[in-house]
């Protein structure tokens, strides 16, 4: 061995223990600072799923800011110990506090998106998709939040507020967690559905590669080849999810007339259904899709689908859940939205379980 490998093992030698303390403190402070969905112990974690019980439940008159908890870490549903309307801790505040407390909103390096079609403080308008979210990242990861919460979340610039309005009903949050070239499929996707952008930043260091999402931003409507969209997305640790967008141009129930038919599956769907607006379950086509009617969550929160303002759909058999922007009523089959699918087995006997009761063709 020569003298000047001898010397540099050495050298390794002499500063190993250095050099682990040095990685550590490395991979602790990366770890922190990395944009990514939070768990309820502010911890970055791959997905989680939030389930905000309604006021109304069978039996029962809650808070109506109490919520149910799921995430990657697997196990199942938990009721959790925060409220949703609390700034004292939770996925949800978690999450959004890198917006609000980390300020990214004043960032040149990282993007951001607010978007819903209730919008808060500002007057509805219904030409844009019924589709509610968040979109944060750098160019290492970010996060994206789809849910069914109308006016929220709140202005940057306001911090963490949960709506009053959001009390009620039933309502469901997905968090996912990205690397940064997913994000271009994200903003592909969402130019289908038109989202209302209320409050975002696109800065020039990231305009190349998204276009689409500047011009959104700017409230843009683009021009599209087709009414319709599907991308598989890969989150920061592998787990595959599948993202259905529609336009107002695809008239017709996005649930029964595609999602079934090409995930070729039949769906039990829980969505929002005021009495007389509902479209019925339907078996007329290959893949069936049937209205689901009540929902119990454990140990035994049992609740009526007119009280849910959640939109999701689970397979009887075949594995598959998806969560997403529109309800199965006749006015929505003209509006543009959306459906993130996953066979995440975690995910899918967490829904599967919670249909109580569905109604048959």
């Amino acid at each position: 061995m020569s003298s000047a490998v001898t010397v540099s093992l050495r050298m390794a030698s002499h500063f190993r223990p250095f050099f682990h303390i040095t990685v550590f403190l490395l991979c602790f402070t990366m770890g922190r600072s990395h944009i990514s969905c939070r768990n309820e112990a502010d911890e970055p974690v791959d997905w989680f799923i939030i389930y905000k019980l309604p006021k109304f439940k069978i039996g029962e008159v809650g808070s109506g800011v109490d919520y149910m908890y799921l995430d990657s870490a697997g196990g199942g549903w938990q009721r959790s110990t925060f409220m949703v309307n609390t700034t004292q801790g939770g996925a949800l505040v978690n999450t959004l506090n890198q917006l609000y407390k980390g300020k990214a909103y004043m960032s040149n390096s990282s993007v951001y998106a607010l978007y819903n079609d209730g919008a808060p403080e500002l007057k509805y308008i219904h030409t844009y998709g019924h589709s509610k979210g968040v979109l944060l990242f750098d160019r290492s990861q970010g996060f994206w939040l789809s849910h069914s919460i109308p006016h929220f979340p709140s202005f940057p610039e306001r911090g963490y507020q949960y709506p009053s309005s959001g009390k009620r009903n039933g309502q469901t949050a997905l968090c996912m967690t990205y690397p940064y070239a997913q994000f271009l499929s994200i903003a592909q996707q969402l130019a289908f559905v038109y989202p209302r952008f209320y409050n975002c930043s696109v800065p020039s260091a990231f305009s190349a590669d998204l276009p689409q999402l500047v011009q959104l931003c700017k409230g843009s409507k683009l021009p599209l080849t087709s009414d319709r969209g599907v991308k598989p997305l890969f989150s920061l640790s592998g787990d595959k999810f599948v993202s259905f967008m529609k336009s107002e141009l695809f008239v017709d129930d996005i649930y029964n007339a595609w999602v079934a038919q090409a995930l070729d599956t039949d769906l039990l769907v829980e969505t929002w259904q005021r009495q007389g607006r509902e479209l019925p379950s339907n078996c007329s086509l290959q893949k069936h899709t049937m209205n689901i009617k009540r929902i119990q969550l454990p140990p035994s929160v049992q609740f009526e689908s007119r009280y849910d303002h959640s939109k999701w759909c689970v397979s009887p058999v075949d594995r598959v859940t998806c969560l997403g922007d529109l309800n199965r009523v006749k006015a929505q089959m003209l509006r543009a939205g959306g459906l993130i699918c996953s066979y995440n087995p975690v995910i899918y006997k967490a829904f599967r379980k919670a249909v109580n009761w569905y109604i048959s063709c």
